[in-house]
């Protein structure tokens, strides 16, 4: 009987110590459970919203950075559009006048008989306007015609009416009226009217209609 007791009992030494690992086991698992959910839940979402937060200002900052280099970029290319502008108004010494003002300094550099004068007087006279204002009977222009003048009787004169491309008509009348009158308007008809010219004026040195430009004197 002793023998059989020796028997049985180391078996049911090494079960009782199986049962008691296993009980300390389960209990350190549910100890680890319950420390997690012991963690309070409004910590937990303070974390989250703090973890969020750090990545929100990162991609906030990687956004301002972006659009910062694209301002740079864009106020860059504006800037070298105005200067490209500004340059090209520099390259054209006619772009601050007018097309009248181009046009009477072109006109007397191909026609002028003095090109070496102090003033250039431009007078205008409106269709219906006598050409010889000092003879009753003279005819009228049959349309707007520009009178160009040196300041001294020497320098000549130009009358013309511009046909607006490029070409004139050339009123050969002369810059003083000298003769005996009344001369009668078939006179005027016949000699000036009758006879004008077709003259394509040229482009000439910018600088040289520049030159003439600011001796303009309107009257």
């Amino acid at each position: 009987m002793k023998k059989l007791l020796k028997r049985f009992s180391f078996p049911v030494s090494l079960l009782f110590l199986l049962v008691l690992l296993s009980g300390c086991t389960q209990e350190t698992s549910d100890k680890s459970t319950d420390d997690s959910s012991s963690v309070p839940v409004t910590k937990r979402k303070e974390e989250a919203v703090t973890s969020n937060s750090h990545l929100n200002d990162t991609d906030s900052s990687a956004i301002g950075e972006e659009n910062l280099v694209t301002n740079d970029s864009s106020s860059n290319m504006e800037n070298e559009e105005s200067t490209k502008t500004s340059d090209t108004k520099d390259k054209k010494p006619l772009s601050k006048y007018s097309a009248q003002e181009i046009e009477y300094a072109r006109v007397w550099l191909q026609l002028g008989p003095n090109q070496d004068i102090d003033e250039l007087y431009v007078q205008k006279f409106s269709a219906g306007e006598p050409l010889n204002h000092n003879d009753e009977t003279s005819a009228n222009y049959p349309e707007n015609v520009v009178h160009l003048s040196g300041s001294r009787l020497v320098d000549g004169s130009v009358t013309y009416s511009s046909n607006g491309d490029g070409s004139i008509n050339v009123y050969k009348v002369p810059h003083r009226w000298d003769g005996k009158y009344p001369a009668g308007e078939q006179f005027y008809i016949d000699t000036f009217i009758n006879n004008t010219e077709l003259v394509y004026v040229g482009v000439w040195d910018d600088e040289k209609v520049v030159t003439l430009i600011n001796k303009i004197i309107m009257q």
